[in-house]
């Protein structure tokens, strides 16, 4: 996709899902921060330097437990970032227990039944603002490698929850996240295309059929939809249908929600052209002469 991995900044909390920054494009930029807390990090280091590309991998316990109030402010303001959950249900390095994702009735491997009801952490990502979320599963390379294109090409917040089944601790019968489970109750919204803008855009389909999504670098998202009258750009539809698959105690699959043309967090504070790391002392420091005039106007 023609990114550069030095202008990639690869950010991570605690847990099973946040040693994955170390796996991927060595020559770039990592930073694995305090349990929770990578929202924040994320904010200073793309305010501080908005031509990096944020990569920030978390876990359905850095998420949705220590790191909630963090994860709330990060979708409301939707900083430019890649937001990848590694959901588990689970916390793995604690021994199994549940974690807020967990769906009422999943057995844990130890046989205690779950009788919490769970966080969505999609959809609370569409109601707090985030301007594009999906889904995916660990198992489905084809769709998860299309839907992470994708999100690169989005100029905001892309979150992204993978349902990553834990093979130590959440991959028994009983378990709602395991590798079976999800392969029988994943339903996919449709057959998801990427076309980058410098790739000749030739993609024919079905009238009627298909949604295309200009992303705002000119790359085109094409959405086969299964269902017909769902449109991923509707804020209503996208939280009904996530409602409504949970409800049969199925997983919503593919691009939920878009919103290509939505302001940024670094548009919305007007941040100038040249990134704040770049710009030289005497454009940041103001000189002696403008605080002495200000302290003249105090008098």
């Amino acid at each position: 996709m023609g990114v550069d991995p030095k202008r990639v900044l690869k950010l991570s909390g605690i847990g099973c899902s946040s040693k994955s920054p170390a796996y991927f494009l060595s020559p770039s930029h990592g930073f694995n921060t305090v349990h929770g807390r990578m929202p924040s990090v994320a904010t200073g280091a793309m305010l501080a330097n908005k031509s990096m590309l944020a990569i920030g991998v978390s876990g359905d316990g850095d998420t949705g437990a220590i790191g909630i109030g963090q994860f709330v402010h990060l979708m409301r303001r939707n900083l430019p970032i890649i937001y990848i959950i590694e959901d588990n249900g689970c916390y793995g390095l604690t021994k199994g227990q549940f974690s807020p994702t967990a769906d009422v009735g999943t057995k844990a491997k130890n046989g205690v039944v779950n009788d919490l009801p769970p966080i969505d952490t999609c959809a609370l990502a569409i109601e707090l603002g985030a301007s594009f979320v999906a889904r995916s599963f660990s198992g489905d390379k084809k769709q998860l490698l299309s839907v992470l294109k994708a999100a690169i090409s989005h100029r905001g917040t892309s979150m992204i929850d993978v349902i990553s089944p834990c093979v130590t601790f959440n991959d028994h019968e009983g378990s709602t996240k395991s590798y079976a489970y999800v392969k029988d109750h994943d339903e996919e919204l449709g057959e998801i295309s990427f076309v980058p803008y410098f790739e000749d855009i030739n993609v024919e389909y079905d009238p009627g059929q298909t949604t295309a999504v200009k992303m705002h670098d000119g790359s085109q998202l094409y959405l086969r939809k299964v269902a017909e009258d769902y449109n991923p750009s509707d804020k209503m539809s996208a939280v009904r249908l996530l409602h409504e698959t949970a409800a049969r105690g199925e997983f919503a699959t593919g691009v939920i929600y878009i919103e290509p043309d939505k302001d940024d967090f670094i548009d919305t504070l007007n941040v100038v052209d040249t990134p704040l790391a770049f710009l030289p002392t005497e454009r940041t420091r103001p000189p002696k002469a403008a605080l002495d005039e200000i302290m003249e106007a105090l008098r």
